[in-house]
């Protein structure tokens, strides 16, 4: 058996996946220096690849991605019918929620303008600020990532709402939990709108021009999932025009975002590349190097992975 290891390890990570198959035969390889021939000979591909490089194989069994996200490899004709696809969900959620978290300080407190004034060397009082505690924030999707958010949230005094793809019991973590035909009631009461979700086709421009006039005028938009669950021309629109308090964006659409795009200059608004997850965190490369050991060990077993893809939607299966 062949595995192509495609994203970075260190030789402690190498030795943890090796203890997982011990007969296999290892390839380490950069991700971006793989080619097709090399993604098209092996069996398990533990890494992201791009789909391109991958598309027509009749020999992977097996996909390893090291990010929560899936887009592009449910694609047809990328992966062969019967072929198993996990990602990281697991990996992700304490980096990316205290991102979230310093997004809406950084908004509730202004201090994205005490940053500009200071660069300015201008002494000046902004004004009145919100709180998180007595707030409402609702978090569109409740994966590992709103999970962990809605936790810090509601730890920190916030009156949390959830809403999620499909019913399921209330988490401790949440006050309410909802389905999405409640969205537009959910909106009209939070102060904190956060979108931790895939790019699928019900995601894609869930927030538009209609959704984002439910928000209240003092309201703000986290986006950590993917740019394009949210209309950016609407939301451009929107803060221009002051019908919500700002928005903190860790994603885009488009992305990379452009020079001289009007969301750059858009009021109110803090933004970061896409670089909340990623490996910057080193507890996040660990976790994503356990959960590759951990399913490696699992698929050579027979026994279910953690965080297997249902590849009709994109979302993680429920049964495993």
């Amino acid at each position: 058996m062949r595995i192509l290891v495609a994203m970075p390890v260190e030789e402690r990570h190498k030795a943890l996946l090796k203890e997982a198959a011990q007969k296999a035969e290892f390839i380490f390889c950069p991700s971006a220096q793989v080619t097709e021939e090399l993604a098209q000979s092996v069996d398990i591909i533990i890494g992201n690849v791009k789909p391109q490089k991958i598309a027509g194989t009749d020999r992977l069994r097996w996909m390893q991605l090291n990010s929560a996200g899936t887009d592009g490899y449910l694609e047809p004709g990328v992966l062969p019918e019967g072929t198993l696809l996990t990602n990281a969900t697991g990996a992700y959620g304490l980096a990316i929620s205290e991102h979230m978290l310093g997004m809406v300080l950084e908004l509730k407190k202004k201090l994205y303008l005490y940053h500009q004034n200071q660069l300015a060397e201008c002494w000046k009082d902004e004004g009145k600020v919100t709180s998180i505690f007595g707030s409402v924030t609702l978090v569109i999707g409740l994966g590992d990532i709103g999970s962990e958010f809605a936790s810090r949230m509601k730890a920190l005094g916030s009156y949390v709402i959830g809403i999620r793809r499909t019913k399921a019991e209330k988490p401790d973590y949440v006050d309410e939990l909802r389905q999405m035909d409640g969205l537009e009631d959910c909106l009209k009461r939070a102060d904190v709108v956060a979108l931790s979700l895939p790019g699928t086709k019900e995601t894609y421009r869930l927030m538009d021009t209609n959704r984002l006039a439910c928000m209240k005028k003092s309201a703000v938009l986290i986006n950590v999932g993917r740019g394009t669950a949210v209309d950016t021309e609407a939301l451009c629109d929107a803060l221009e025009q002051g019908r919500i308090a700002g928005a903190g964006l860790d994603v885009t659409d488009p992305e990379p975002l452009p020079p001289g795009h009007r969301l750059w200059k858009a009021p109110n608004v803090v933004i970061t590349p896409h670089i909340s997850g990623l490996y910057h965190l080193q507890e996040t490369h660990e976790r994503i190097v356990g959960i590759a050991a951990e399913n490696l060990a699992a698929f050579l077993e027979g026994r279910p992975m953690r965080s297997l893809v249902d590849r009709s939607t994109g979302y993680r299966a429920v049964k495993q």
